[in-house]
């Protein structure tokens, strides 16, 4: 039984980590607005938090900012986490000491919400997998959301959804830690996209970081399903920890017997039961094989979820991707603009590379995470030329380069110094044929930018403002 909205008002309710992402922020319009008594307290000033806090002007909020204060955790009815906080806060433990129920927007709209429920997850690939896949629903159900890790909290609208709504999740490891266990996260179908080393500054490694990502179909039923990739190494015990029915999809054609998805010649078939495969997946806007993987995960998704193959193929067909996720924004003087500032392991940078037509300049580089960068390796030489972006990756990358003879240029202190020299080197390029310059940092943002979403944002900005004329 899901709980009752009218319990809310009068409660007082602590939001730990108000954010720049909309977690925080939709949690605390949510309560407010539903008549809670809310706190919210962060550790960074007003000036970070200004668009969040001009966002919540005219609600009974109260602030404590750069600090937290225990009084706020142990005298409240109810604490709201951000997912970047640490389960293990001892702010949070004197709120569960003093018996205050710990959740986070995900677990309130799971309490509430009933709706039909898609959940994606995956170490790349989540964002453009979930949003292809609401893409395509709305041609079906008009009401159709899509909220979770893409920066759109799920209570920003769960006010909105009529019970017949579907919603589409993109859950990260944090949100997923955060859920298991917890006996509310039962999609109709959960989809995985590829599992690669992330996150290993904060996790153990990678078991403990997997443990997290298969919360995803450990609570599902029977009844449900749950989509894997047959390529991926790391998934080929899944099936054995969930109830829900398993499917498969894979770059070349299953097995005989086994239910799912598969590319053939390009296009996506997929085969259910007894019957015929039927094509799921022919044109796409979107470059690159693992685009490809991307969006034959979501049609297979539509497909268990029972939308028809034609529909599904037609809605993928004009899938215009995500933002930051190798998107070409800018075309000047024969150089096309590409940013891939959600690129945040190497992987990701490599199969950017393997996407676009060459000639390629590159710029990338940024924060470590305790990962492994020998991957870029495999394509350290496509690029014409390598400009560095300065930070603690940055280090390893330049190892890497230096090994296998490669020149490059940096690293630079700042975005505007190292577009400045990618640009100059496109030029050079230009003349011949028309020159990717493609952002794919490869990394993290931490330090120089808020998040990898505003580091794409500034990125843009700042090719906007040098390419004001067009020649």
């Amino acid at each position: 039984m899901k709980a009752d909205m009218r319990a809310i008002a009068g409660m007082n309710v602590t939001v730990m980590g108000l954010g720049i992402n909309g977690g925080g922020l939709a949690s605390a319009l949510f309560f407010a607005r539903h008549g809670a008594r809310v706190t919210v307290t962060d550790l960074r000033p007003a000036s970070i938090l200004k668009d969040s806090i001009d966002s919540l002007s005219g609600h009974d909020v109260r602030y404590v900012l750069e600090r937290h204060e225990e009084k706020d955790f142990s005298g409240a009815d109810l604490v709201i986490k951000n997912p970047a906080v640490s389960p293990g806060s001892p702010f949070l433990q004197a709120a569960r000491s003093g018996g205050v129920p710990v959740e986070t927007d995900l677990s309130v709209f799971l309490s509430f919400a009933a709706n039909p429920l898609i959940a994606v997850t995956g170490s790349k690939g989540k964002s453009t997998t979930a949003s292809a896949i609401a893409f395509a629903l709305g041609r079906v159900f008009p009401g159709a959301r899509l909220g979770g890790n893409i920066t759109v909290s799920p209570l920003t609208f769960l006010d909105e959804l009529s019970p017949t709504d579907p919603v589409v999740l993109e859950l990260s490891s944090w949100q997923l830690g955060d859920l298991k266990g917890r006996g509310i996260l039962r999609p109709t179908v959960s989809a995985f996209t590829v599992i690669l080393p992330d996150h290993l500054d904060k996790y153990a490694g990678m078991d403990d970081y997997v443990a997290d990502k298969k919360a995803i179909f450990q609570e599902q039923e029977p009844r449900q399903k749950a989509v894997f990739n047959l390529d991926d190494p790391w998934q080929k015990g899944f099936p054995a920890e969930t109830k829900a029915q398993p499917f498969f999809y894979s770059t070349t054609r299953l097995p005989d017997g086994v239910d799912g998805a598969w590319l053939d010649e390009g296009s996506g078939m997929a085969r259910s039961g007894h019957g015929p495969a039927r094509r799921i997946l022919k044109e796409s806007l979107l470059p690159g094989l693992h685009n490809r993987q991307n969006l034959l995960c979501a049609g297979l998704a539509l497909h268990l979820f029972g939308i028809k193959p034609e529909v599904i193929s037609a809605g993928l067909a004009r899938f215009p991707g995500v933002e930051h996720r190798l998107e070409r924004f800018r075309t000047w003087k024969g150089i096309a603009f590409y940013n891939d500032s959600a690129a945040t392991i190497p992987q990701a940078t490599v199969e950017a590379l393997k996407s676009l037509p060459a000639p390629i300049v590159l710029l990338t580089g940024g924060t470590d995470k305790n990962i492994d960068f020998s991957p870029l390796g495999e394509t350290a030489r496509v690029p014409r030329a390598v400009v560095l972006l300065a930070g603690t990756g940055s280090e390893k990358m330049r190892t890497i380069y230096e090994a296998q003879g490669v020149d490059y240029r940096g690293p630079y202190a700042t975005l505007a110094e190292a577009l400045a020299e990618a640009i100059a080197c496109a030029a050079r390029l230009a003349a011949d044929a028309e020159v990717s310059l493609l952002f794919s940092p490869g990394c993290t943002s931490f330090g120089m930018f808020l998040n990898e979403f505003d580091r794409g944002r500034k990125f843009k900005e700042m090719v906007a403002e040098v390419t004001r004329t067009d020649a």
